[in-house]
This record gives structure tokens, C-alpha cells and sequence, in this order.
């Protein structure tokens, strides 16, 4: 019969091999962990702007369509350029952004309690004769983060399509922000009002058809999400809002 001494010698071996096993697996793993997530990512882009892609052929349209990442500043101004595999302007690229950390930045600098100005990414995507302006998005649901993109024309105004994500919404409510039957509802609704005054997208609890929105400014929430529904609303105009100088400079150019 074995010492208490031996099995707590056996047991403490066993839990530093373990231990050491799993950290080697988690190292071994993490390259190919990234670089998921990236594809990921570069897929949400894309279908954004309705360019369906594999896993195998995203980074291969991504180089195809996506023609500048741009990085601007709440004035609107462009910081740093990327585009054919190198910098035209400035070092950063758009698609290594963090928009949630920036969107803290934001929230900082306007609250007082941080000095760090924030920057945005913005993807041109050349989709055959027209270009598009892909946005990035991030907010809160009601359960967590929720996410996605949208791409406008090149009025900047009208929307081609978007993509949404979150991390755990409930199935069957707040989860379908992510299903083609609420995403459809976006294209061809517009950002800003005739007047040119940014008026954003809401999302509607009871359907735009009973609201006193404008139809092209509003889709019809999720029948039992409504928290998330919100949520998405508000991610929107956050996001959107840093955009607006920027879009207005070009238009005027």
C-alpha cells in the first residue's frame, strides 16, 4: 500500500505535467487561434458589402476589394492610409483597430477622465463599378458585447448591407440581430435625413409601419428582444456619429 507521501508526490507530479501539457498545447495553439479570428473578421467585413467568402479565399478578396483602410480622428481628417500592402499616409492600420477600446477613449476624453484622442477605421471596398465604405460597429446587448459592419455607398448615405454579431444573446430573441432576416431590413435605408442632418437607424419596438419615424431611417425590432433591439440602436449612432465630419469633408471636396 502506498505512503501518503508517495501519493501526494505522485499527485503533485502529475498536476505539473498536466499543467505543463496544457500550457505547451495553448502556445502551440494560439497561431492558429489568431489567425481565426482574423479570417473571422475578415469575413464579417466582407459580407457587409454582400461578398460571400471561405474561410480558403477570404484574405485572397479581402486584397481584392478592400482598396484603402483608412484611419480617421473626430475631425474627420485621415491620419493614416493603407493600401496595395503598404502605407500611402501615417503607420496604423485600420483592420488592427480595437473600436471597442477606442469607443473608451471616446467616452474618456468626453467625460474628462482621459486625454488619448480617439481614431476609427474605415475600409473602401471596390465591389466592380461601385465603391463602397465599410464602418465598423460595437456596443452592448443584454447579455454582452454585440457587434458588426455596414457598408454605405459612395454617397456615404444609403446603406449596401451589414453584418451583426454578439457574443450571447438569447436564442430565438436578442440572438437574431445576426440572422439574415433582420440584417436584410438595412439596405437602402440612409444614415442622414434629406436636409443632410445625421439622423442614424433605429431600430423600432412595435414595427416602423406603427412609428412616426421615416421608413428609411428606422427597421422593425425583434419581437421579444427588445433590450438587444436597443442595443443595436445605440451602437449605431455611437459608431456611426465619428463618421459624420469625415463623410461631410468628403462630400464637400
Amino acid at each position: 500500500m502506498y505512503s501518503n507521501g508517495y501519493i501526494f508526490r505522485y499527485a503533485s507530479i502529475m498536476v505539473v505535467l498536466v499543467a505543463a501539457l496544457l500550457s505547451a498545447a495553448a502556445i502551440l495553439l494560439q497561431p492558429a487561434q489568431e489567425r481565426n479570428v482574423k479570417i473571422e473578421k475578415i469575413q464579417d467585413i466582407l459580407q457587409s458589402a454582400n461578398i460571400t467568402s471561405t474561410t480558403a479565399n477570404a484574405e485572397e478578396l479581402y486584397g481584392s476589394h478592400i482598396v484603402k483602410e483608412i484611419v480617421i480622428n473626430s475631425a474627420g481628417e485621415e491620419l493614416s492610409i493603407y493600401s496595395n500592402g503598404k502605407f500611402e499616409k501615417g503607420n496604423q492600420r485600420a483592420f488592427e483597430l480595437d473600436v471597442k477600446g477606442e469607443l473608451k477613449a471616446k467616452q474618456e476624453l468626453k467625460s474628462g477622465k482621459g486625454k488619448k484622442e480617439p481614431v476609427f477605421p474605415l475600409f473602401v471596398c471596390q465591389k466592380g463599378d461601385q465603391q463602397l465604405y465599410i464602418i465598423p460597429l460595437y456596443g452592448v446587448g443584454l447579455w454582452g458585447p454585440v457587434w458588426g459592419n455596414m457598408a454605405l455607398k459612395s454617397d456615404l448615405n444609403t446603406v449596401e448591407g451589414v453584418t451583426f454579431g454578439h457574443k450571447g444573446e438569447t436564442p430565438g430573441l436578442g440572438a437574431e440581430i445576426s440572422t439574415p432576416i433582420f440584417e436584410s431590413q438595412f439596405p437602402g435605408k440612409a444614415i442622414f435625413d434629406s436636409d443632410g442632418n445625421f439622423v442614424s437607424i433605429t431600430v423600432v419596438k412595435g414595427g416602423v409601419a406603427n412609428s412616426n419615424l421615416d421608413p428609411v431611417h428606422g427597421v422593425d425590432a425583434i419581437s421579444g428582444g427588445t433590450i438587444t433591439s436597443n442595443g443595436v440602436s445605440a451602437m449605431l449612432k455611437n459608431c456611426l456619429e465619428n463618421y459624420v465630419t469625415y463623410i461631410k469633408n468628403q462630400k464637400a471636396i
